[in-house]
């Protein structure tokens, strides 16, 4: 397959993507838009190769209605009367396992196979990614509102032995009693390393929001000295495994995650990983 004819049939499929009208970040080929592209002639043969697809995905023990929808639509002739003909609507996952299933002799879905393949491929990265990213965004919320704390209670005759204490206290009403040490000795972690660092993003959040909760309180009510501010803190962060609690959640139980300096050094890698994966597509099979 020469370089022209991939790049025309890119633009092809790139065109006929369309997006959910009802969650913007979903895309979706029409089989319609797509039978032609891919080289089938008739929609029966076309249709032959989609429940082929189908049945490649009940194998995997999933649903394949989230990824292969049929639709009904109105269609006009040539007299101007109008036709309902059936289609579906396919995600990206969709078209390459359709692509998978196709006829490997035709150089259209020799050409599928890698271009959706790629493209999902860099949709699992994106969305991997973006997970990552959250979590990262949490941990550095955390760390300011840490801070912050930190600055407020200064102000107000505590010093940093005084915070040490306040914050291994949060840890024991937070986790169940269990203390910062108790905590790091569970999920392995070296105890000259901040438990933060290796705690999911729901309890990230969750620290984070008993850290804000006592930032506010300390300066609406004035509060002064460690006794005060402490009691202030483990309210809080009760309160908020109250409401964890309420939803079957429990923070101690909640498996530790990869080491945080560790996730951003990876996040920095998938970045340059995602840029070349987008720039070209790899050679469909069968070209040299």
């Amino acid at each position: 397959m020469n370089k022209e004819l991939i790049i025309q049939m890119q633009g092809q499929f790139d065109e006929l993507a369309q997006t959910h009208p009802e969650e913007s970040t979903v895309e979706f080929w029409f089989a319609r838009d797509l039978q032609e592209s891919l080289g089938y002639a008739r929609w029966e043969n076309f249709q032959t190769a989609i429940q082929r697809a189908i049945e490649s995905r009940k194998t995997t023990g999933f649903e394949p209605e989230y990824h292969f929808r049929g639709v009904t639509k109105m269609v006009e002739l040539g007299s101007g009367a109008q036709r309902e003909i059936e289609d579906f609507m396919l995600t990206r996952y969709a078209c390459y396992l359709i692509a998978q299933n196709g006829d490997p002799r035709k150089e259209p879905i020799a050409f599928a196979q890698s271009y959706f393949a790629v493209q999902t491929r860099k949709q699992e990265l994106i969305e991997e990614r973006m997970m990552l990213m959250g979590r990262l965004e949490a941990r550095e919320k955390l760390r300011a509102s840490e801070k912050a704390l930190s600055d407020n209670i200064f102000e107000r005759g505590v010093d940093d032995a005084g915070f040490g204490r306040i914050r291994s206290k949060e840890d024991a009403a937070l986790f169940g009693g269990h203390t910062t040490p108790a905590m790091k000795d569970k999920f392995g972690i070296t105890q000259t390393r901040p438990l933060a660092d290796f705690l999911p993003t729901l309890t990230i959040a969750a620290k984070n929001l008993a850290t804000e909760m006592t930032n506010h309180n300390v300066q609406q009510a004035y509060l002064q000295r460690e006794p005060a501010i402490t009691h202030e803190h483990i309210q809080n962060n009760t309160s908020v495994r109250h409401m964890l609690g309420q939803r079957g959640i429990k923070p101690e139980t909640l498996p530790p995650e990869e080491d945080v300096q560790k996730l951003e050094r990876r996040v920095k890698t998938d970045a340059k990983k995602l840029g070349k994966q987008a720039g070209h597509l790899p050679k469909p099979r069968g070209t040299v």
